[in-house]
């Protein structure tokens, strides 16, 4: 295969002058992630400057830097390496034959990215391309889109915001030729006067549609009027997605199985039946974007549905685990990586839905960036606690006392000030055969929780 980047196409793309000849198979703009043959970005940012780390790339394996200072190793050096990221990106955009994809929402955008690259790679081996991890925003798209193969056949981008006019930008950079929106919830809100305002940033993804783009929509949003409104200036197709009678790619039946959910879906082409490896009923609905944003690009039903079957779980997105309980197992469920109102209740519904030996424990930390109405947001947690049958509840921190105060005497909890008091309550109390979700916005670090039990660490 060709190099990702030779210095003379990353000097052409971001107006920068060569110093030593190299090529690139790869790109980072954090040291620590350097492999070898990686070009390395050096950034500017608040907290620190990347040229600090310049030897430490180079002895990671780094074949060249993107720099804004003379240094002695090869590079190319530009004004503004912020700004040469995006140029890069840009290029790669440009000099590239692959269908695009762009996913936004405020809840599910990376589990739908994550299976729709599982289900295009699965019909083209090694020509299928996705960001990683959840380098969603101004500089984790430039970044995804210059590690792009220039042979690639597909790409799958999210795309995150938190502020309205970041998606218009990034969607222009992404330029996809089909658009996904997940679903609306109320994430950011400390950001939005309204679930509203998050509706028409989430829409403005539609903007950098290609001609002869589709966009991608959720029928059963209550802002589905909404987006259907900012998409169709700009697209020549759209879809929506649902459980509900009237869209246009819909779960005509969905069964719970031991291996997850057996979906048969009604196309507007025809009708297609599979089964996700994942449970719930939130994944259902991601599984129906998935299927109509392959259709939209060309790609293969069948082999979809396939590798929706084996898509593996997401590290702290529905992760399973086997955990030793005193003598026996217990099952813990990882959605430790975010949470808001809307995700909240789809996982305890999956909680309510496990069948268990023993109890439901739920392990809940603080929704983040809810504005003023963070008090009334978690209070609200407790009716879908009740619903889901929980029997005991962890709560961590302090923003989780409203909750604390409306559940009272209606469930048995414990709520404690950190996740080290967390690891301490969840191991004082859990017995083989109990099921314990684990959940709460990234900052709140639950993931040291779920590291502590499935990896046996302190």
């Amino acid at each position: 295969m060709s190099p990702l980047w030779t210095a003379g196409e990353i000097a052409e793309a971001t107006q920068g002058a060569v110093h030593g000849a190299f090529q690139a198979n790869g790109v980072a703009f954090d040291s620590r992630e350097i492999t070898s043959g990686d070009l390395f970005i050096a950034m500017k940012g608040e907290a620190t400057d990347g040229h600090l780390f310049l030897e430490k790339a180079f002895a990671s394996g780094a074949a060249g830097a993107l720099v804004s200072q003379e240094i002695s190793r090869p590079h190319v050096h530009v004004a503004d390496t912020t700004q040469a990221l995006d140029d890069l990106g840009r290029a790669s955009r440009a000099r590239s034959r692959a269908r695009i994809c762009g996913v936004t929402g405020s809840v599910g955008k990376t589990g739908t990215k994550e299976a729709l690259f599982a289900a295009l790679e699965r019909s083209a081996p090694g020509r299928a391309h996705r960001s990683v991890k959840s380098y969603n925003n101004h500089t984790g798209v430039p970044l995804s889109l210059s590690r792009m193969p220039r042979e690639a056949r597909y790409g799958v981008f999210e795309m995150g915001m938190n502020h309205a006019g970041e998606l218009a930008a990034l969607t222009r950079l992404v330029r996809p030729h089909v658009a996904i929106v997940t679903a609306i919830a109320s994430a950011h809100r400390e950001f939005f006067d309204s679930d509203e305002a998050i509706a028409d940033a989430k829409g403005e993804i539609f903007e950098g549609l290609e001609p002869g783009g589709t966009a991608i929509v959720p029928f059963d949003s209550p802002h589905r009027n909404r987006l259907l409104a900012a998409a169709r200036p700009h697209a020549a197709k759209v879809l929506t997605f649902g459980l509900g009678d009237g869209a246009d790619v819909r779960a005509r039946e969905s069964i719970a199985t031991p291996g997850g959910t057996l979906v048969s879906a009604a196309l507007p082409g025809g009708e297609l039946t599979y089964t996700i490896s994942q449970p719930g009923e939130h994944w259902v609905s991601n599984s129906l974007a998935v299927i109509a944003a392959v259709e939209a690009l060309g790609g293969d039903l069948a082999q979809a549905g396939l590798a929706l079957a084996d898509m593996p779980g997401l590290k702290g997105r529905g992760e399973r685990h086997r955990i030793a309980a005193a003598g026996g197992e217990a099952l813990l469920i990882d959605e430790s990586y975010n949470a808001n109102p809307s995700s909240m209740r789809a996982t305890l519904k999956t909680l309510a839905a496990q069948k268990i030996a023993g109890r439901r424990i739920a392990v809940l930390g603080a929704m983040r960036e809810l504005g003023p109405g963070s008090g009334d947001f978690h209070a609200g947690l407790a009716e879908p606690i009740e619903t889901a049958c929980v029997d005991y509840a962890i709560l961590v921190g302090e923003e989780m006392s409203p909750l604390a105060k409306a559940l009272g005497q209606k469930v048995n909890f414990a709520h404690v000030p950190d996740v080290a008091s967390a690891i301490a309550a969840v191991r004082e109390r859990v017995a083989p055969g109990d099921a314990i979700l684990v959940k709460g916005s990234n900052s709140v670090g639950l993931s040291a929780l779920v590291d502590a039990l499935a990896g046996g660490k302190d």
